[in-house]
């Protein structure tokens, strides 16, 4: 037990716990209303906006997982970085419409705009269930974060974590979506903070300079089985592209990015944070190249959530590296708040509104979202518990080829209803079985090796999908408009899309 490091994690635990309880009170509105709980009431503005979706997106998982890939592979682990260049103007061009349409009509969730924009209910559900199915592995995923480091300390076993998602659980439920964006200025402020030191003690660290790191780190991915290089191959081209295309396009899907979204005061908050957020992938670039650090360090990990944690003893002392978990504890806990209370938003406006009782009153609807997100939360729980890391890791992959499958009726119904709802229906039906076959076939690998004409392109699973999922949305479309069946009623405007 590393008694120094627990203790600075624990003052600091306990500060963001005690953070979280009376954040309920901060730009307090009426907490009996899903817009307030799950929302707060859309009333960030640029800066909290910046926190809250950087604490949503650079999580604890992100932390550990993407200097890991590099650990292990090597140059194909940076596909992180072109994603979050390719993310941000994306999120510039798409997501201000989106919370325009939303603000207009109150929308919560994706679901409740794409039942108004189609005329769908039944769509609406489909999209519904997807966000949710997705964003459970996403979930649990944190928890593996926070194991991660709470191992390295010697706190063995389940109990701290259980102890730990309990104490997150009752926050939530008491403050909401405030809990979570009062902590993320926490979490980005201590995680910057870690990087600006890590980068002090690697320049000390290495007596031969910066080229000792990549020198050791070609030496060693070589011999790895299969082997990785710090250069890609021109056989991994393809699905280093795709990978990054498909995540890029995949991640302000996820009902806790389109949450934090929803949340912010106005369009113009957003297209702010879309030329803000880059500075992000500054520490996502640091991060990626810790892994060729902790090989040039020798840091022996028997998997690879314990590489950064391992690095992190080493580079730092013991108080630091209390600091340094403590930040990536509590960057598990900003993205699992918000991702409970996002699956709650779903399960509750358009599963239990919708479908199981129609008739219920505002108060209601929000304690039903309350509870639910306390279930969400228990559910990763027995999933980390009873489920291998890799189990885990393999079912987020998954759930990355399930989001991306809504696409077509989300971000292109953003500019056109052009499609019918069957057709979109069919499309991703087609999308989702595809994908889901493609990573069984590859053991719930993301990566498939596409057959072309006698050549092997290997690429990712999701984005065929996606080209699948499309293609037959517009077939079956063409299909249903030339035998004259009728599109559902559009409630919405050309003039909903650009309110300010």
């Amino acid at each position: 037990m590393n008694w120094t490091a627990f203790s600075v994690f624990l003052l600091f635990f306990a500060f963001v716990t005690v953070l979280g309880f009376v954040s309920a009170k901060w730009r307090r509105g009426d907490m009996d209303l899903i817009d307030e709980w799950g929302l707060a009431g859309r009333r960030f503005g640029t800066v909290v906006t910046w926190f809250l979706l950087g604490g949503d997106l650079y999580s604890a998982y992100t932390i550990i997982a993407v200097p890991a890939a590099v650990y292990a592979v090597g140059a194909s682990g940076f596909f992180a970085i072109p994603y979050a260049i390719i993310m941000f103007p994306f999120f510039f061009m798409v997501m201000p419409r989106l919370w325009s349409v939303a603000k207009k009509h109150g929308y919560i969730t994706a679901s409740d705009f794409v039942k108004d924009r189609y005329g769908s209910g039944f769509l609406a559900l489909v999209i519904a269930i997807t966000g949710i199915l997705a964003t459970m592995p996403f979930l649990a995923l944190q928890l593996v974060g926070m194991q991660a480091v709470l191992d390295a300390m010697g706190l063995t076993g389940k109990m701290p974590l259980t102890i730990a998602f309990l104490i997150l659980a009752v926050y939530t439920y008491n403050s909401g979506l405030r809990a979570p964006a009062s902590i993320a200025i926490v979490k980005d402020l201590m995680l910057w903070v870690t990087i600006i030191a890590a980068v002090i003690c690697i320049l000390f660290a290495f007596d031969g300079g910066i080229a000792q790191i990549f020198s050791a780190a070609e030496a060693k991915l070589s011999t790895n089985n299969p082997p990785g290089s710090l250069i890609l191959q021109p056989e991994r081209f393809v699905a280093y592209a795709t990978l990054a295309l498909g995540s890029a396009m995949a991640l302000f899907l996820y009902p806790h990015s389109l949450t934090a979204i929803f949340s912010s005061t106005s369009r113009n908050a957003l297209k702010k944070n879309a030329a803000l957020l880059p500075a992000y992938t500054i520490i996502l670039g640091i991060l990626a190249l810790l892994g060729f650090v902790a090989i040039a360090l020798n840091v022996q990990a028997k998997t690879s959530s314990e590489v950064i944690p391992q690095l992190f003893l080493r580079l730092f002392p013991d108080w630091f590296s209390g600091f340094a978990f403590a930040a990536i504890a509590i960057g598990a806990l900003v993205p699992a708040a918000i991702m409970s209370i996002a699956a709650a938003n779903l399960f509750t406006r358009n599963i239990y509104r919708e479908y199981i009782n129609k008739n219920c009153t505002p108060k209601q609807e929000t304690n039903m979202a309350k509870l639910i997100s306390l279930l969400v939360k228990m559910g990763a729980l027995f999933f980390v518990v009873l489920m291998s890391k890799q189990d885990a890791i393999n079912l987020q992959l998954l759930g990355g080829i399930w989001i991306l499958q809504i696409l077509p009726a989300v971000v292109i119904g953003l500019y056109t209803n052009w499609f019918h709802r069957w057709g979109l229906l069919v499309g991703w039906l087609c999308g989702m079985g595809l994908g889901t076959y493609m990573a069984i076939s590859q053991n719930l690998g993301n990566l498939y090796p596409l057959q072309i004409g006698g050549q092997t392109v290997l690429g990712y699973a999701g984005f065929y999908a996606l080209i699948v999922n499309i293609s037959v949305s517009a077939a079956v479309t063409v299909v249903i408009r030339a035998v004259g069946m009728k599109a559902g009623v559009d409630k919405t405007s050309v003039e909903d899309f650009e309110v300010l």
